[in-house]
């Protein structure tokens, strides 16, 4: 069945909390291990019910922002959601309470009960009115950012499209190009303003009333962090600091003198050479066509999932107007199967390969997971985890480059440098996060001081002085996750780190290394991020020596 006929039905939230209330009764009065046992495969079933239908439905809104009916459905769900965390969180809770915890264990894991302890910190029916006004203020933040229809080369693009001239070799078309966007953006800052206000107030009013002093451990807590804090967070930046920072700026020092620049501007810094970035061989469906030779060649499992997507038609990736912005994988869980999905917006650039090796590598392990996975929650880790399988699929795919890209080894050397000089400008939008939600009372104006401050700490190489609304500390402003998904970006960060050493060892031994990945896909949700790395023999992003051993890889590459 083909990704538009997948069938849809507003998921009916009173029946659906009525069989939750039962099921949490049959839970709890369980004689046995294996009523118990049958009472969560019950919940779980419900649950996965009414998740394929919310993420078809947001699925299909993020495809057109302007179709009214999927609109409905998307505000729908966006206040019924939080509505049905009571009784998910009200289930969890009395997981912990079972007198078959044992059998429990045996037959699901222990990252169950660990999971259910973070979600009795992470909510309360209290904040369910604040929840269902968050989301609709993330809802409206994608409209927006959706709508811009931008004249320029005689076009009306959207903001997607935008950045295929944001990476031209000409540096006057790639300036006038981030100035057409700052018009869009300047006409709308104060409703970003007023939008993310209102975000930091509600987030802020939710962690008072679960007994927080900011919404800090709260927005952790939500992030489902069960192997670190934002101590070991704090140390992580530290290292960054010290050991990428001037590693970075020489990189891009060297790419200043390669573009025959004194020095990177804003507008300068995603074209590494002078006469261009490598592009995409083809059109989408050529594309496509070269993706499904990789996949087949790189492995009998890729070659599985990769025609499983196609079979399916699960990608939706050319630009149009109205589409919202970005990129994503989503699954839509089914009781006989799972479906991951992945959505883009191709626009001329080395980001379109992206969506065959970033993306792909999200829904190859959602594919995996669905595969062993008992429960619903059991298909994916956490996020920094789910990262590693994206980035780190970025790196495998690179023997494949000459049939994607017009030059592979332009595409490389960019993609590497690019890889390591992500993780400083991810630290930013963390620490900037931290700040923000430390001082919930900033005005706008003092929240955009302390992001110029914290991308001249981060990225010294970068000259913001003439590039409209960057240079007033506005940048983040147009970082979905900041407004839509609260400290998640650190987790890009985190996963970029172990993916640096998954290519470094790739290098040395690309089977070995192969192995290692499956080994950790392998394990799906069922183990802490920090016990996956082990298991599978990886480091860890928060020590030092892996930082030494990466940048030394990373600068010897770029040597060469």
């Amino acid at each position: 069945m083909k990704f538009k006929d997948f069938p849809y039905e507003r998921a009916d939230a009173d029946e659906l909390s009525a069989k939750l209330k039962q099921a949490i009764i049959d839970f709890s009065s369980a004689k046995s291990a294996d009523a118990a046992v049958a009472a969560c495969l019950a919940t779980d079933a419900l649950q996965r019910d009414f998740s394929y239908q919310c993420s078809l439905s947001s699925t299909r809104h993020s495809i057109d922002t302007t179709d009214k009916f999927y609109d409905a459905e998307n505000d729908y769900y966006d206040e019924k959601t939080p509505q049905l965390m009571e009784y998910t969180v009200r289930f969890s809770g009395e997981l912990l309470k079972s007198p078959f915890r044992a059998e429990l264990t045996k037959e699901f894991g222990d990252l169950i009960f660990v999971n259910a302890g973070i979600a009795q910190k992470a909510f309360s029916p209290a904040i369910i009115p604040d929840k269902q006004e968050e989301n609709k203020l993330a809802t409206d933040y994608t409209k927006l950012l959706a709508s811009a229809k931008i004249e320029f080369d005689g076009k009306v693009l959207n903001r997607s499209d935008l950045f295929f001239y944001k990476q031209l070799s000409d540096r006057a078309v790639r300036k006038a190009a981030f100035e057409a966007d700052a018009v869009f953006l300047n006409a709308h800052r104060d409703e970003l303003d007023d939008c993310f206000d209102k975000l930091v107030k509600n987030r802020h009013q939710q962690a008072k009333k679960l007994g927080y002093e900011n919404f800090i451990e709260l927005g952790y807590y939500g992030m489902q962090r069960n192997s670190w804090n934002k101590d070991d967070i704090s140390e992580y930046r530290k290292l960054v600091k010290s050991n990428l920072v001037p590693v970075v700026s020489r990189i891009k020092a060297l790419q200043a003198k390669r573009l025959g620049l004194s020095g990177l501007h804003f507008y300068d810094d995603a074209v590494t050479f002078p006469d261009g970035n490598a592009k995409p061989k083809g059109t989408p469906e050529e594309i496509f066509a070269a993706g499904k030779k990789m996949y087949t060649e790189l492995s009998p499992e890729t070659a599985e999932f990769f025609d499983f997507m196609l079979e399916h038609d699960l990608f939706d990736v050319l630009a149009r107007p109205n589409k919202a912005p970005g990129g994503y994988c989503t699954v839509f869980p089914q009781r006989d199967a799972s479906y991951p999905f992945i959505f883009a917006n191709f626009n001329g650039t080395t980001g379109d390969i992206d969506v065959l090796t970033h993306e792909a590598g999200h829904a190859f392990a959602f594919y995996r997971g669905a595969k062993s996975a008992k429960l619903m929650e059991q298909v994916y880790p956490t996020s920094e985890a789910c990262e590693v399988h994206s980035m780190s699929m970025e790196f495998f795919t690179w023997p494949w480059m000459d049939t994607l890209t017009d030059n592979a080894e332009k595409y490389r050397c960019g993609h590497l440098a690019d890889a390591i000089s992500f993780i400083p400008y991810g630290t930013i939008v963390d620490a900037f996060q931290h700040i923000v939600y430390e001082n919930p009372n900033l005005t706008p104006g003092e929240r955009n001081k302390a992001y110029l401050e914290l991308e001249k700490e981060y990225r010294p190489f970068l000259n913001l002085t003439d590039t409209p609304f960057v240079n007033e500390g506005r940048r983040w402003q147009y970082q979905t996750h900041i407004y839509q998904n609260p400290f998640y970006y650190i987790d890009y960060c985190l996963a970029g780190t172990v993916a640096l050493h998954f290519w470094a060892q790739s290098r040395e031994n690309f089977a070995d290394a192969w192995e290692r990945y499956k080994k950790y896909v392998s394990l799906a949700g069922t183990r802490r991020f920090t016990d996956m790395l082990t298991y599978a023999g990886l480091p860890s992003p928060f020590e030092k020596a892996t930082f030494d051993s990466i940048t030394k890889a990373v600068t010897d590459f770029l040597g060469e």
